[in-house]
């Protein structure tokens, strides 16, 4: 069997999701951490220290870019562009974007046609990264715009328990998220069946109000679901508040249909209960009422 080589810049919550997922003897897999010393080892994985340590480009068939672009621009691409351009055993490259990238829709849905037309800070800079990649010539080049993400050690249940999640209530706003497990399937899945120039929404089947997801957190806890706080009460930070400034459903058809995905997990109930069991949520004990209530 010949080994192939992946190359994650940014080893990061979903560059790990696929590291588990790729995991065996054809896979060498190597991953940049700007600081070895806060960067969890994996087995199986090589780290690397970047910005730092030199990068075996030279040995890589498959990279994946999941480090986040500012307003410079794609670091990877800055210090690194010529040379991933110039490699000719590159096979696969895989762009992990955002549904940002659509900017607000008013609840309507979006698919990967839809023009991009970023509303916010954080949209505008990936959009211009994923054109600067797209202008690389020859370049085997795959664009993920992920909606957002949770799973295991991401997700509602640590606030619910600690009692400082609110529920924030703004009239008709949704919001599309995926599992990690979810996208790894679906990078693994392009791998096996590249197609360069794609670009794929990854995201469940069910956009939903964030307060119904929360409601179902607190459920599956056996805690009290959350009080309605209005948005314009919440007191949000000005990042929090710009995610609230978008509101689409995310279609995720492409997916399918092109690379055969069958989601584990279509909706956020049963990628919660998922989360739910893989982290033992089933030993929390919630608090007795105080006495008098």
């Amino acid at each position: 069997m010949t080994k192939k080589t992946l190359l994650c810049f940014g080893f990061g919550y979903t560059a790990r999701a696929l590291a588990r997922t790729l995991a065996g003897p054809g896979w060498r897999i190597l991953g940049t951490t700007r600081d070895p010393s806060e960067a969890e080892p994996m087995a199986g994985v090589e780290l690397l220290t970047w910005p730092g340590d030199t990068v075996p480009l030279e040995e890589v068939t498959h990279i994946l870019l999941s480090i986040s672009p500012s307003e410079q621009g794609d670091p990877v691409l800055n210090e690194l562009g010529a040379r991933v351009a110039a490699l000719p055993s590159l096979e696969w490259v895989g762009y992990l974007s955002t549904t940002a990238v659509y900017g607000d829709h008013d609840g309507a849905w979006v698919d990967e046609q839809t023009p991009v037309t970023p509303s916010s800070q954080r949209g505008d800079w990936r959009a211009g990264a994923e054109a600067a990649w797209q202008a690389v010539p020859n370049l085997p080049l795959h664009i993920f715009r992920l909606a957002g993400i949770y799973g295991p050690g991401r997700g509602p249940f640590a606030k619910l328990m600690a009692g400082r999640a609110r529920r924030i209530v703004k009239p008709g706003q949704v919001f599309s998220r995926t599992h990690v497990d979810d996208i790894a399937q679906v990078l693994a899945a392009s791998i096996a069946r590249p197609n360069p120039g794609a670009i794929y929404n990854v995201c469940d089947d069910e956009p939903a109000p964030p307060q119904d997801v929360l409601g179902y957190a607190a459920e599956l806890l056996g805690l009290p679901v959350p009080a309605e706080v209005p948005f314009d009460e919440a007191g949000m930070s000005p990042m929090a508040r710009s995610f609230y400034g978008e509101n689409k459903r995310v279609r995720n058809t492409r997916i399918k249909d092109e690379l055969g995905v069958t989601l584990r997990y279509p909706d956020y109930r049963s990628g919660l209960k998922a989360v739910f069991a893989a982290e033992d949520m089933e030993r929390f004990v919630p608090p007795a009422d105080p006495p008098g209530v």
